[in-house]
């Protein structure tokens, strides 16, 4: 490629990865970094313009127009104009300069535990412990690399509150990387799930760089059959309290619910949920401005 277009989009920060995910879906995107970046660990720290730089392989038509239905769909579903940011844009041709290789030496292996480490494929990483739980994947190339606090709050409940030799389902798997993850700590049979057909395959090809044998398809919660004995639903705060009904359906009796995707000052918006379909609070897990909440289905014996 002789050319390639910079799109920088002015955002809260606090919703880089819902637009960066929406940039990888909708539009003809290479690869997303912050204007003005900094790195910690693998995480991206973000700028106070949160000013989100876009790698595009061609100007799409229409693009203002693009941007404004999917602003206006975030706030149809709760998020406020300052939880989103202006949303105002430019858009410039630019010249090659292996920009790509440039972007992927911003990344590094992140450790979210003491025992899970997330590792870019291209990376070589010696573990530090046989019983490492490794995940490997291509940041940028899919929906959740496991660099945001979301993600990681998951991954953390899988590995206090997982059983092995359970069942569990990812609802809204995206990238499947909480599925695999799941797999790799013992399960002994996982689905995943999207309502965005453009993630499955790749679910599939990261599981199967991972060696984690897991089912991913087309669907949603309401219209699974299976229970599970541990489920997970990292998704935006007002979705989940929309399937916390579908949710608890789709769990045996005693099983764990793990909900993220939930700003702090959304959390009773899920909380309210929670209580109306009679689920018991575990835990509220909290990193920077986000917040994780298990719950358990009670059981009837």
């Amino acid at each position: 490629m002789d050319n390639y277009f910079e799109l920088q989009i002015k955002i809260n920060p606090e919703i880089e990865d819902i637009v960066s995910d929406f940039c990888f879906e909708n539009l003809p995107c290479e690869g997303v970094v912050l204007a003005e970046e900094a790195y910690k660990d693998l995480e991206m720290v973000s700028t106070t313009e949160g000013t989100l730089k876009v790698f595009l392989t061609c100007e799409p038509e229409n693009l203002e127009q693009i941007l404004k239905e999917e602003r206006e769909l975030l706030k149809a579903r709760g998020l406020k104009d300052e939880e989103l940011g202006s949303w105002e844009f430019v858009i410039s041709n630019k010249p090659n300069e292996d920009w790509s290789k440039k972007w992927k030496e911003k990344w590094d292996i992140t450790r979210v535990t003491n025992k899970i480490v997330i590792v870019p494929d291209w990376l070589e990483y010696t573990p530090a412990a046989k019983d490492e739980v490794i995940i490997r994947l291509e940041p940028g190339c899919a929906f959740g690399t496991g660099t945001h606090q979301t993600t990681q709050l998951c991954m953390k409940a899988i590995e206090k509150y997982m059983s092995k030799n359970v069942k569990v389902a990812d609802i809204g798997t995206g990238s499947g990387i909480l599925a695999i993850c799941a797999k790799k700590f013992g399960a002994s049979n996982v689905y995943g799930c999207d309502n965005d057909e453009t993630v499955i395959d790749v679910a599939r090809e990261n599981a199967l760089k991972n060696n984690a044998q897991c089912k991913f398809e087309l669907n949603t919660a309401d219209k699974i059959s299976e229970k599970y004995d541990f489920v997970l639903a990292n998704i935006l705060h007002n979705v989940l309290a929309d399937i916390m009904g579908d949710l608890k359906i789709i769990m045996n009796d005693g099983a764990i619910l793990v909900l993220s995707g939930i700003l702090d000052e959304k959390k009773s918006i899920v909380l309210d949920a929670i209580k109306k379909y009679n689920l018991e609070l575990i835990e509220e897990a909290h990193r920077d401005q986000w917040v994780a909440i298990i719950v358990q289905k009670r059981s009837l014996a």
